[in-house]
């Protein structure tokens, strides 16, 4: 085949053109250089970018639904059948008696079980932040019913209509203010899980994480690498994504917790003993000194941290990227730079005899 007839056949062949993922794929250019710091010659390695599955963040999608659901609820009530449950009947009749216009006190009871259960799960949506926007949207409706309250007071004392409503709203639409939340709730969590980025570059791994103002930056050597941890749950098994966590001998990838209740039995009344006590009394304090002592007894575990920030966090090529490190680091340890020197000593010396 001639050099004309194989331009011919190039040309004619379609160029695959790079997709999102590709491109967000490709190493090193110039915006990731400066996005992720990398040092004079070092260069990312292919199929080194990773991010969060967008599956990963799941719940906090789920938790905006069941706030709106909350919304919806006490917006259109329930309309139980006549053969109905009891309970189902019961639960109508709740939420048409406290479904006060003026102080719904169901909908705050309800949304302040919900925010209240979410924390004490535990799970991804316990943060601070998202407790902190659930009470938003729980005390909202007593914050505008102070706010009318404050007014119509001011209008008893002559004060000018309108001159105390610091906040423009008369009344608590639920449809309005669950639809308003959960939009937003979504918005933020789309924008905060795509903050999270992770690379693995020639010389180190780097975690990335910029959200509104907040960022943070960690390079991890590979010869600082103790342990590389995977972890799939029933949901990351079912939907494909994993967590790699890595440790090393300073304790990146752990954290400490404390279980237990701080306090002492010491300060408690009726638990000091003095010089007038009997012996029965002495005994007494002292057991319930010591049973105080070992309900309220603190112990600190160390376990594994799996804060975004500091790990591959749900992430879908989770075996790429664990073969990757583990490559790097038996190519950076000390161990294998040993052995390097010897091979190349025992090849010089091979040459000169």
């Amino acid at each position: 085949m001639s050099e004309e007839q194989v331009a011919e056949e190039a040309a004619e062949e379609p160029i695959e053109q790079p997709t999102e993922e590709t491109k967000e794929e490709t190493p090193s250019d110039d915006a990731s250089r400066d996005k992720y710091r990398l040092i004079a010659g070092e260069e990312i390695l292919e199929n080194g970018v990773a991010r969060p599955s967008t599956l990963a963040f799941l719940g906090m999608y789920v938790l905006g639904g069941l706030v709106f659901g909350v919304h919806m609820l006490f917006a259109n009530g329930l309309n139980p059948a006549d053969d109905a449950s009891f309970l189902l009947k019961f639960t109508a009749k709740l939420i048409e008696i406290t479904s006060w216009e003026s102080l719904p006190i169901g909908f705050v009871l309800t949304m302040g079980f919900l925010t209240w259960a979410n924390r004490m799960l535990n799970i991804s949506t316990s943060g601070r932040w998202v407790t902190t926007a659930m009470l938003g949207a729980t005390f909202l409706p007593l914050i505008i019913t102070a706010d009318n309250l404050i007014s119509a007071i001011a209008g008893l004392f002559g004060a000018e209509e309108g001159a105390f409503d610091f906040i423009p709203i008369n009344s608590y639409n639920y449809l309005i203010a669950g639809a308003t939340f959960t939009l937003l709730f979504w918005a933020l969590t789309y924008k905060y899980q795509r903050s999270f980025s992770y690379v693995v570059t020639t010389n180190a791994i780097i975690y990335h994480h910029a959200f509104l103002l907040s960022r943070s930056h960690r390079r991890i050597l590979f010869d600082r690498i103790s342990e590389v941890m995977v972890e799939r749950t029933p949901m990351g098994t079912m939907l494909g994504y994993a967590t790699v966590t890595i440790m090393t001998d300073s304790g990146v990838g752990l954290m400490e917790e404390t279980v237990g209740v701080s306090a002492g039995a010491g300060g408690l009344p009726g638990t000091a003993t003095s010089g007038d006590d009997s012996t029965a009394d002495k005994v007494r304090k002292g057991i319930f000194r010591s049973l105080f002592a070992f309900l309220t007894y603190q112990r600190t575990t160390r376990r594994v941290d799996h804060d975004p920030r500091h790990c591959f966090y749900k992430i879908r090529k989770w075996e790429d990227i664990k073969m990757m490190l583990n490559e790097m680091h038996r190519k950076h340890s000390q161990s294998n730079m040993l052995e390097d020197i010897k091979s190349a000593l025992s090849n010089e010396a091979e040459s000169e005899s």
